[in-house]
């Protein structure tokens, strides 16, 4: 329960204690609740503060009927007439009547809502306020904390992972400083150990980088101005940052496509995307070979596809290779120095940027994946000489 929401049932509990003392006496009598409440000054107030309340509120009686509930209230689905529909929901109030104030979270069955199961987060406060009987009503104030629950073990997943994926490259690092002193009169084992050594600390530093880079996608630093960017700067600027590693793998990448197209985005982050796409294909692409990327205009949208015949993608993976630190096959993740975060970087640029990125896969054929950006409308094609691109391309 935020603070917020406890500060206005605090204020509104007290209207309603009133509104509801006279509404029991008004069912006594036969007199529907809305009416009764229409006729009296102060309870009108406190009932149009209550329905005005982003939490839903319940009013319970006694008989577990429901004096009172607001349109949120009703919006869940929870109230059907005078009746609550969620057995947690009465089994608290009757918690509440008997003891005094509770909190509990308390999961919504999906149907109720049409939206999927729903987590709500219930204060329950008993409006009597002796300690002897007779009973009173009971108010129950509902927040929705579905996306802080999500978001909340996402974090901890997150961490976790984090965790484990810095301590493979911390403990080779270890190792490998004890093997240089113990081979200290070795040169030709000191030298092999620092060039390992290298090695790790590049993946360590990659990892941080791209934790850090995927923080900022994920909304930890507002997403800069959108500006019209030349998707042909952008994937000479992956083909470039992309081209050693695909030499040194025998591989060529080819660029193909329609030249010209400008899309609205961050030219750094649309860089890394693609750059990202061609550095997994390189990674997983066997023997020598060519990798090829290409852009076209369609529907509205850039189309960046890059290609490699590489060993595939299994069905079963397809539709989990864009999560952080998933991996295809977790033997390989070592020798191709993968972090695992790459592709969900792809993602999370993609949605920022209005887009999206998809996957078409094989095994033993490769894959090509595609990333799906808006273009900018009514901005004419740059014309660019033969000589530019073929600069640029090299």
């Amino acid at each position: 329960m935020s603070p917020l929401v406890a500060l206005v049932v605090g204020l509104v509990l007290g209207g309603v204690v009133a509104a509801t003392v006279i509404l029991r006496f008004r069912r006594a009598d036969g007199v529907e609740p809305d009416r009764a409440v229409a006729g009296l000054p102060e309870a009108a107030l406190a009932r149009r503060l209550v329905d005005l309340m982003d939490p839903a509120v319940v009013l319970v009686d006694v008989d577990e009927s429901v004096l009172l509930a607001n349109p949120a209230a009703r919006a869940l689905g929870i109230v059907r007439g005078d009746r609550l529909l969620v057995p947690d929901l009465v089994h608290l109030a009757q918690e509440v009547r008997s003891g005094g104030s509770r909190r509990a979270d308390v999961r919504l069955p999906g149907d109720l809502v049409g939206s999927g199961p729903r987590l709500v987060g219930v204060h329950g406060v008993r409006l009597h306020s002796g300690t002897a009987p007779p009973p009173g009503p009971v108010a129950l104030v509902l927040e929705d904390i579905t996306e802080a629950h999500r978001v909340e073990a996402v974090r901890r997943d997150f961490v976790a992972n984090v965790g484990h994926e810095l301590k493979t490259p911390v403990g080779a690092l270890a190792l490998l400083a004890e093997a240089i002193e113990q081979a200290a009169d070795d040169p030709e084992a000191v030298q092999r150990f620092a060039g390992r050594i290298a090695h790790e600390a590049d993946r360590l530093g990659r990892l941080v980088r791209e934790v850090i880079d995927l923080s900022r996608l994920q909304g930890g630093e507002p997403l800069p101005e959108l500006v019209p960017v030349e998707v042909d700067g952008v994937v000479a600027e992956a083909v470039d940052r992309t081209r050693t590693a695909a030499r040194a793998k025998g591989l060529d990448i080819a660029v193909g496509g329609e030249s010209g197209l400008v899309v609205r985005g961050v030219e750094s982050q649309l860089a890394t995307a693609v750059t990202n796409l061609l550095a997994n294909a390189v990674a997983y692409s066997v023997g020598e070979g060519r990798i090829a990327v290409a852009a076209r205009a369609r529907s509205g949208f850039a189309e960046i596809a890059v290609t490699d015949s590489g060993m595939g993608i299994p069905r079963k993976d397809r539709n989990r290779v864009f999560e952080r630190f998933y991996r295809v096959d977790q033997s390989r993740a070592s020798s191709t120095g993968g972090t695992g975060l790459g592709l969900a970087i792809v993602k999370h640029v993609a949605t920022n940027h209005g887009g999206s990125v998809s996957v078409w896969s094989e095994e033993g054929l490769g894959s090509t994946f595609t990333l799906r950006i808006p273009l900018v409308a009514g901005v004419p094609a740059p014309v660019r000489a033969p000589e530019q691109m073929e600069k640029e391309h090299s």
